[in-house]
């Protein structure tokens, strides 16, 4: 489990494509202070697990579902990405639970500075903003934000996407106009993550907030 509060800027030195999956190498002298092979670390927000370590940089495996459903897929050598450690038990929890399991991606589509922060407004499918509401959580390339502003959710597209996420319902969605949600940065969060570089047109990863996904599968399964 992780808190979505990025340790440390990575840096992407490279990504061998094989049949149906890749092998990610990332220089993050921080995470890989204390990891062994094994360990999980979050690659923007994206659970992977270390297979290999040397002089500060990290390897891992990464399999086509993964390429296919994040923005791993289109990193490339140089790239920065955000790095981040499992939480340990009894530790603090500055953020929220995010597991590292990317339900889908959004794109920015607006960029604005206000006084001291700075809005991103993203574009996301139907099937995930059903599960993003405003003030509360969401993960966008792993970074812990609260939401301060969504779009309405029709009631067309409510009725597409209709029961809980998964990914046989994506196609079926597709027909259906995309809405979207701000969030609000401050200067550390610019400074310290890739946010603070992102622009117009970017992927980014989501994940919402798993609390939501399972409230909703209690309500289908008529929980008493």
């Amino acid at each position: 489990m992780f808190t979505g509060i990025v340790e440390e800027l990575g840096k992407v030195t490279g990504l061998d494509r094989l049949a149906d999956s890749a092998r990610l190498t990332v220089h993050g002298p921080l995470v890989t202070e204390a990891a062994s092979p094994g360990n999980s670390i979050a690659v923007s927000g994206v659970c992977v697990t270390v297979t290999s370590m040397e002089n500060g940089h990290f390897t891992a495996d990464v399999i086509g579902e993964t390429l296919a459903r994040t923005s791993l897929g289109a990193l490339t050598a140089g790239g920065p990405v955000n790095l981040e450690r499992p939480v340990k038990a009894g530790g603090r929890l500055d953020g929220h639970i995010v597991q590292g399991h990317v339900d889908g991606t959004g794109v920015i589509v607006e960029s604005r500075p206000a006084d001291r922060w700075h809005v991103l407004r993203i574009s996301a499918r139907p099937e995930l903003l059903r599960y993003i509401a405003k003030k509360g959580s969401v993960a966008v390339d792993g970074v812990s934000l609260t939401v301060s502003e969504v779009s309405p959710l029709t009631h067309e597209a409510a009725d597409a996407v209709s029961g809980p996420l998964s990914a046989d319902r994506t196609a079926g969605a597709g027909k259906h106009r995309d809405g979207w949600f701000e969030v609000s940065l401050i200067p550390e969060t610019l400074a310290r993550t890739t946010l603070g570089t992102s622009a117009v047109g970017n992927i980014v990863n989501i994940e919402v907030d798993v609390i939501a996904k399972y409230v909703e599968r209690l309500l289908a399964g008529g929980a008493r």
